[in-house]
């Protein structure tokens, strides 16, 4: 049987004990058609919420039962059901929030240095956010749930299991606190007791993975924790897959998924990004995601190698929405259609960015603004790439690209200085890889401290801003002085009469340039571009499209052949994914447009039809056919003399995969 790609519906259940009649309207024969004929294949399904009810019949804790719950054999018979019709029913429960906890337990939340207890989501009461520790009794109670769980529903219906809201919190409890010193951990640091804080939830999932494992050894184990990054890796082999919980219009943001994915697909599990139907974020009830914004979503999903998951939320009643499955099943219809395209499938990829997260201090987390500007710098230009930790295999990339805020360490420097005797490339910026002794500096430079100027200038020349007026451009964040000491300058600053502070300043902002040639703001050795400057940061922020255009002179220089390159516009997002197993490649093409069109909300209103688009392939390849999936017709193409390939595409609407057969070159 042919590998399906997840059609997941992740199906909220969180429901107030003041709501009387639950689950009256619930049909098992009707909700499982419901979501058949939506074209989905999993549908997480709620066994205890985060109001701390229980949906099924629990034999340990009665008493937890949702106290108007009509049916209490409601997740028994939504999991019964659904396996009638292959669907598989993952088990959601909470780990660290739990409304009827905080009233009926508070002596088991974590509390902070002033004894306050700990709401990691800074929303005042009514709420159910404050965190449990995980060092309290309650650990013993969460076990006793799972194992209930196990026992009453009955091993053969527990398919998985997604655990809920680990988050790592400065807690100052007694047991955290006693537990910390027998470590010899310093108590009284507020990094320390971050830092113990991962230890322990790590401790805490591999006691209930193994609790798990040893009752249902097949089933699915997921730990959520809103973003997965370098921090995972700790205790990486007891998820069975990653989901990558990604609501763009509900906090996330457009960025978040691709910043993720790109590093998570490298981490050797199967992936589902999630996305939500809410317009904006969990709990939204009656609210309906343009359709074009979860084509894109989803179509995202499967473009950087991701199946689908899709966060709903059940009516008290028992009874799913029709608008909501009708929406869902119009873009699960296409998921469907297109899964053969995107299974068994892997990145081709020329360029990684070095992930900043994994040197963060121990209060930070999320990407970093510099990885987002690199980010949107690369796929705006067309380049294949993933991002990666300092313990992945640099050899797979021909260029390297260090992200403003990679720190310095000597491991990492000796790995970085093999790579380049490799023959590898690097462009690093500003304080990545810069050592504030000199001793073992990457690049030939000497680090005098930050620029006496928090804006000073960039000078375009031939080589670096090409097409950018020969002209002063303003940097917007204060980069670091530096002396080179043996390479090329290839792009200097210009220094602004004086900063603003005292009493000088001039006019609304900064001051102008005085002409005067400041020190370098980029040098290039053999194998590497140098920045002084944040660049990548300076775009995320303010977009300064002349900071692109000297990334993309850096990368010609250095790289001068891409994989893939086209005259389309910059929201045009393309993948490269090469399926070896039938000896094709796959080219997503995905075009919408994001807009604010109001004063909260990112989303997406209209898929953009682009016509007659031209694209050049180097792929080193027999290339034998090409044809569009949406039609399955075929495309004439060009062989070049280089090796390269040209095709024109008549048009695009939305989400395109290219089909590209192959022999290998002899």
């Amino acid at each position: 049987m042919e590998k399906e790609i997840q059609r997941q519906v992740h199906l909220d259940f969180h429901t107030s004990e003041f709501i009387e009649n639950i689950g009256e309207k619930f049909n098992g024969e009707e909700f499982a058609k419901t979501l058949n004929e939506a074209h989905i294949n999993s549908v997480t399904t709620f066994g205890r919420c985060h109001h701390g009810w229980l949906y099924y019949p629990s034999k340990k804790h009665p008493h937890l039962i949702h106290p108007h719950l009509q049916n209490k054999n409601l997740l028994i018979e939504q999991i019964d059901s659904c396996h009638k019709l292959g669907i598989k029913v993952p088990i959601y429960t909470t780990v660290q929030w739990d409304g009827r906890i905080m009233r009926e337990f508070p002596q088991w939340l974590s509390i902070d240095e002033n004894g306050d207890y700990i709401n990691t989501q800074n929303i005042p009461e009514p709420h159910f956010y404050n965190t449990i520790c995980l060092n309290s009794p309650y650990r013993q109670f969460f076990k006793e749930h799972i194992l209930d769980i196990i026992e009453t529903l009955g091993k053969e219906r527990v398919d998985g299991f997604f655990l809920d809201i680990l988050f790592k919190v400065d807690c100052n409890c007694d047991i955290c606190i006693e537990n910390m010193l027998k470590l010899n951990m310093n108590i009284k640091n507020k990094d320390e007791r971050l830092i113990y804080s991962s230890i322990m939830l790590d401790e805490f999932r591999r006691e209930i993975s193994a609790l798990i494992k040893q009752e249902v050894p097949k089933a699915t184990i997921f730990f959520n924790s809103s973003h997965v990054g370098p921090n995972f890796k700790k205790a990486l082999d007891v998820y069975s897959h990653l989901e990558l919980e990604s609501l763009p219009s509900g906090g996330w943001g457009y960025d978040h998924f691709p910043g993720t994915v790109r590093y998570a697909r490298n981490l050797g599990k199967d992936i589902f990004g999630m996305t939500g139907k809410f317009h904006t974020y969990w709990g939204d009830f009656h609210s309906f995601k343009n359709k074009e914004a979860l084509e894109f979503e989803c179509f995202n999903m499967l473009t950087l190698g991701a199946g689908c998951s899709i966060g709903d939320q059940l009516h008290p009643n028992g009874k799913l929405s029709k608008g909501t499955y009708d929406l869902i099943g119009e873009v699960y219809g296409q998921v469907k259609r297109k899964e053969k395209y995107c299974v068994n499938g892997k990145p081709l990829t020329e360029i990684a960015l070095l992930t900043p997260e994994e040197f963060y201090k121990p209060n930070e987390g999320g990407l970093s603004p510099s990885l987002i500007g690199a980010m949107r710098m690369l796929q705006e230009m067309a380049y294949q790439f993933d991002i990666i930790d300092s313990s992945m295999d640099f050899s797979k990339y021909k260029l390297l690209i260090l992200p403003d805020m990679i720190f310095y360490n000597l491991n990492l420097y000796n790995k970085l200085k093999n790579y380049i005797n490799q023959g590898g490339k690097i462009i690093s910026s500003y304080l990545s890889m810069i050592d504030k002794t000199n001793n073992n500096n990457l690049f030939s430079l000497k680090y005098l401290g930050d620029s006496p100027f928090e804006r000073n200038f960039i000078l375009p020349n031939d080589i670096l801003g090409k097409n950018l007026p020969k002209e002063e451009h303003v940097m917007y964040l204060r980069g670091i002085h530096m002396e080179n000491i043996g390479d090329s300058i290839i792009l200097n600053t210009i220094e602004p009469y004086f900063d603003r502070k005292g009493e000088l300043f001039c006019s609304h902002q900064h001051a102008p340039s005085s002409g005067k040639i400041g020190y370098p703001g980029a040098i290039k050795g053999d194998n590497y571009i140098y920045f002084s400057h944040g660049i990548f940061n300076i775009y995320r922020k303010n977009g300064a499209k002349w900071c692109k255009e000297i990334i993309k002179d850096s990368i010609e220089l250095l790289l001068p052949k891409k994989l893939l390159s086209h005259n389309g516009p910059n929201s045009l997002i393309t993948s490269l994914n090469i399926q070896e197993n039938t000896s094709r490649i796959l080219l997503h093409l995905l075009n919408y447009s994001v807009e604010k069109p109001s004063q909260d909300i990112y989303t997406i209103q209209d898929k953009v039809t682009l016509q007659n688009i031209s694209f050049n392939l180097n792929l080193n390849k027999n290339i034998t056919s090409i044809f569009k999936e949406s039609t399955q017709e075929e495309i004439s193409f060009i062989d070049k003399d280089d090796n390269s390939l040209d095709f024109i595409l008549d048009e695009l609407s939305g989400h395109e995969i290219i089909i590209i057969n192959y022999k290998e070159k002899l």
